[in-house]
């Protein structure tokens, strides 16, 4: 699909966009600090750091091909400050060891699904438009949700929309997505969203919204894997800051910032037993909160950007090295990296390592 750097520009409403850029602006002040957005998206977090902050150059990652082919189109003003790679996140280690060559002063994450995939229809990603059960955030690999719906057994199935949309009646619209599909395989969104409300209590749906909206994260969430990448990825990310770097990250429900915060708290206090009358210097924290809690959009935002609303923003800031026993197991897949970055950022067909 054909795009130009203002529809991507149009398209995509950045959350907290100049909070995210406050906080990382003064880890990048120096000239040739790098930036890496795990989840480039249409560009709009690493256009504002490009423009607000002239020192910085920006890698940008994701994992569907036509984010990287709209973001590199609006971003080709910036010439080699910017530069592609179309990976998935939680190969940040390998992206910067490759790409960079050293630890990097900014790490940023806005996760979930991005505009460009729920604004196109085709993709599957929402429940209000009719389309292909796909979902898959890199289409050229992997099960759809279609594949899920019809080959996970009941039990399977079940566990995904209770651990993953926080669905009270998982149960019911697993057993009923089995019946279903005993006449005919599973295909489009609008069938699925028919059969969920069909399934609900309709007390239940008198609130809430489309009562849809939780089975279609937990497929989303199952088809592309996205906690367990993320459970990866931020102690990834923090591991490759330099000293004085800093990690953004924006979480859109409970089950993503519940990671985040575990791993920031786990690096911003002493790991050594309680009542030791001195704490070794390897169990000394090496990163700094810069935010209390999770922040959230405030009201102006929430209504001028209704995407905002659910957003939970973490921050913090490495102090010192990792210690090794708290460092991240080494991942790399088998055989070298397998992602692709790109020597022109306008031109996507021109790939190399």
């Amino acid at each position: 699909m054909t795009s130009t750097p203002d529809d991507a520009a149009e398209r995509h409403v950045p959350v907290l966009l100049q909070r995210c850029v406050d906080l990382l602006a003064p880890a990048l002040a120096e000239p040739g600090s790098v930036l890496v957005d795990c989840t480039l998206g249409m560009g709009g977090h690493t256009e504002a750091v490009l423009e607000q902050v002239p020192t910085a150059r920006v890698v940008g990652i994701d994992r569907d091909p036509e984010a990287i082919d709209r973001a590199s189109r609006r971003l080709e003003r910036f010439g080699d400050r910017f530069r592609a790679v179309h990976a998935v996140y939680d190969e940040i280690g390998d992206v910067v060891a490759d790409v960079v060559g050293e630890p990097v002063q900014g790490v940023l994450m806005d996760l979930g699904v991005s505009s460009l995939q729920i604004d196109e229809a085709e993709r599957g990603f929402s429940y209000a438009h009719d389309a292909p059960l796909d979902m898959r955030m890199d289409p050229t690999t992997g099960p759809t949700a279609a594949d899920v719906l019809n080959t996970y057994d009941e039990r399977a199935l079940t566990r995904v929309l209770r651990e993953y949309g926080e669905e009270r009646f998982a149960q019911r619209i697993a057993r009923a997505v089995v019946r279903r599909r005993e006449q005919r395989p599973w295909e489009r969104s609008a069938e699925l969203v028919d059969l969920v409300r069909a399934s609900i209590p309709a007390a239940t749906r008198q609130t809430g919204g489309n009562p849809a909206k939780r089975t279609f994260q937990a497929l989303r969430i199952e088809v592309n894997g996205e906690l367990e990448v993320l459970e990866r990825a931020v102690p990834a990310a923090v591991d490759v800051l330099a000293v004085g770097g800093r990690v953004v990250v924006e979480s859109y429900h409970s089950l993503e910032d519940r990671i985040v915060k575990r791993e920031l708290a786990a690096g911003s206090t002493v790991s050594a037993p309680p009542g030791l009358p001195v704490v070794p210097d390897e169990d000394q924290p090496y990163l700094r909160l810069l935010t209390r809690g999770a922040e959230e959009a405030t009201p102006d935002e929430r209504e001028t950007n209704p995407r905002s609303a659910s957003v939970r923003l973490r921050a913090a800031e490495r102090t010192r090295p990792t210690p090794p026993h708290r460092r991240p197991a080494a991942r790399r897949p088998s055989g070298g990296p397998q992602y692709r970055t790109t020597d022109r950022p306008h031109d996507p067909g021109k790939r190399t390592r």
